[in-house]
């Protein structure tokens, strides 16, 4: 395999492509195993990324700095905090005519159930190169999980619809969305009082071209 050949494979996907196990709608109550499988497997992937970030211990994703902040200014605990801003996203769905399915119901769930099983039996480096790396890894499977669970089209989690809604109204590459989406919210977290450190710029940075190259692997994979 020739190095082009390799990153023709690798190259970042604009768009959220149509693969074999994508299934035809959203709001599908019974989809394709294969389909389920997937999306499954996504969410899966996707918590362990979030609990790898988590324990390398320099900073956690943006959307969690944002909770922290929410929570420094009400007293809500970081649970509950999340709770509200993924409520308050969904509503943000309405003028982008996103559409939940079972998706976006498995999402909070197998996402959560996943850091919380995994985190036992991840390592917690104490030295800055480790942790770095470490945190670089729970990126790419971010990515990796993202790439799964949305081409599976059973409805995106809240935050994911919002980026994937705004893409298909606007035609910017999804990857730049991604990105922006995660600075603004970086932003807010910061003002309301979250901590940040130096993994929760590793992932605002890298978080957008990861998930658009996994997109864009799995759709050639699957032709």
């Amino acid at each position: 395999m020739s190095l082009k050949t390799v990153f023709e494979f690798i190259r970042p996907a604009h768009e959220v492509p149509k693969t074999i196990w994508s299934s035809d709608t959203p709001l599908t109550l019974r989809p394709k195993p294969i389909t389920f499988l997937f999306l499954v497997m996504g969410l899966w992937i996707f918590g362990t990324g979030e609990a790898i970030i988590i324990a390398s211990g320099i900073g956690v994703s943006p959307w969690t700095v944002l909770a922290q902040g929410i929570g420094q200014q009400t007293g809500f605990t970081v649970g509950e905090s999340t709770f509200i801003v993924s409520v308050m996203v969904l509503f943000m769905w309405i003028p982008l005519r996103e559409t939940p399915g079972i998706g976006t119901i498995l999402n909070a769930i197998l996402i959560a159930m996943a850091i919380d099983v995994m985190a036992p039996f991840l390592p917690e480096p104490t030295e800055i190169g480790p942790q770095v790396v470490q945190t670089i890894i729970g990126i790419l499977l971010v990515g990796i999980g993202s790439g799964f669970y949305l081409t599976a089209n059973l409805g995106p989690g809240p935050r994911d619809g919002w980026m994937t809604g705004i893409q298909q109204r606007s035609g910017w590459p999804i990857g730049r969305v991604r990105i922006g989406i995660e600075v603004v919210v970086l932003s807010f977290g910061i003002i309301l009082g979250g901590t940040f450190g130096i993994g929760t710029v590793l992932f605002a940075i890298g978080i957008g071209p990861a998930v658009a190259m996994c997109l864009g692997i799995a759709g050639r994979w699957s032709e």
